[in-house]
């Protein structure tokens, strides 16, 4: 019962934090010549009280900002958004995140940013997907990462791009630990500091009608990162990330959404900083895994597959619903076959934030193996 007070307090808090003070804003620029270009920007800035495993309860104050940078009348240009927020826990985590997907007016550049710091306490289990709930020790750290890439449009939908990824960790303890325990992060090789840094190539095929609350399309990513000690990384180490989205109306021709996601995530090469390994919880927004706290799971490589059915609970869109499961199966060896599952699961409710954007607020609860279970929430769909 307890549980389910935290959900609807949340909740409640969220909903009257939002309707007090969210503010949107629409600006316009002038006419040039005989072009008249429409960018018109909405944003939203929300304060909130949230729950999560991870964090505990929290102070967020986020912001969404969406716009449209086309020619007057055109209707077909991508919506650029970029988010932000700022975390402060009771566990005395720092949370700084910014994420941008920013379309050139002729949709033939898009520049995809991903910037973090965060000062966090944390917990970990080990490595694969045979470890127990008993196995966590705690270890905290500061981390900051910088991700940039610049895609080029080949098509319509299709780009190819590169980019520099950066992640350092600094400060790495491990807390509590019982004298002569040697931990799994011990076993794999402890450090205190870490960085990896190196290029990467992309391909990012996306004919989503929505980057936020896409309701039908495709997206297929592709990303190999190759990290070098000429760009500063300790150790020389190959990432290969695939993934694929697909959504569609079901029923046929309602407001109603089907969305499946794959997501794959290897190290062809090296052995990565113990933190940087595929894990639980650690994709680019941290959304993997619903039913089980961040890290649950870690191992080089990382099989993950989720479906979510997303429904309307209003006829204007404002509120909406979402039932979803997923599996996640984690190997020392890609070679090996990904033959245990992980599974979570549960349900949601929506709230429209942004009407350009159509963003919304995601308050999900989850539950997974080992009666691990808890409240999730984001900005914009998971996925």
């Amino acid at each position: 019962m307890g549980c389910w007070k935290k959900c609807i307090g949340t909740l409640l808090i969220i909903f009257i934090c939002q309707q007090a003070i969210t503010a949107q804003s629409t600006l316009s620029t002038k006419q040039s010549g005989a072009e008249k270009k429409n960018k018109k920007i909405q944003v939203v800035v929300l304060p909130s009280i949230g729950y999560t495993l991870q964090t505990s309860w929290a102070a967020v104050l986020s912001t969404n900002i969406s716009f449209k940078s086309s020619n007057k009348g055109e209707s077909t240009a991508k919506i650029s958004v970029i988010n932000g927020s700022i975390n402060a826990t009771i566990k005395k985590q720092i949370i700084v995140p910014i994420q941008a997907s920013i379309w050139s007016k002729n949709g033939k550049w898009s520049w995809i940013s991903d910037f973090r710091y965060m000062k966090y306490p944390s917990v970990t289990y080990g490595l694969g997907i045979n470890t127990l709930a008993k196995d966590e020790f705690s270890i905290k750290y500061g981390y900051v990462k910088l991700h940039q890439t610049v895609l080029r449009g080949i098509n319509k939908n299709l780009f190819i791009g590169g980019g520099i990824y950066y992640d350092r960790f600094d400060a790495v303890k491990q807390l509590n630990i019982p004298a002569g325990t040697i931990t799994a992060f011990d076993k794999y090789g402890f450090s205190s500091s870490s960085s990896t840094t190196g290029p990467v190539l992309r391909i990012l095929y996306d004919s989503r009608n929505n980057p936020t609350t896409p309701k039908n399309g495709w997206l297929i990513n592709a990303c190999i990162r190759n990290n070098l000690k000429l760009f500063g990384s300790n150790v020389n180490s190959t990432f290969l990330l695939f993934e694929w989205r697909k959504y569609f109306s079901f029923p046929k021709k309602s407001n109603n959404t089907l969305a499946i996601w794959n997501y794959y995530n290897y190290t062809l090469s090296g052995n990565p900083y113990y933190l940087m390994l595929p894990s639980t919880g650690w994709d680019d927004n941290y959304n993997t895994g619903r039913g089980y706290i961040q890290g649950r799971f870690r191992d080089k490589n990382m099989n993950y597959a989720e479906s979510e059915y997303r429904f309307q609970l209003s006829k204007n869109e404002k509120w909406g619903g979402v039932i979803f499961v997923n599996g996640s199966s984690f190997e020392t060896s890609w070679q090996k076959s990904f033959s245990k599952l992980a599974f979570g699961y549960g349900l949601g409710i929506r709230f429209q934030l942004n009407k350009t954007s159509k963003t919304n607020l995601c308050v999900d609860y989850a539950w997974g193996r080992e009666h691990s279970h808890g409240i999730f929430v984001n900005i914009g769909e998971v996925f």
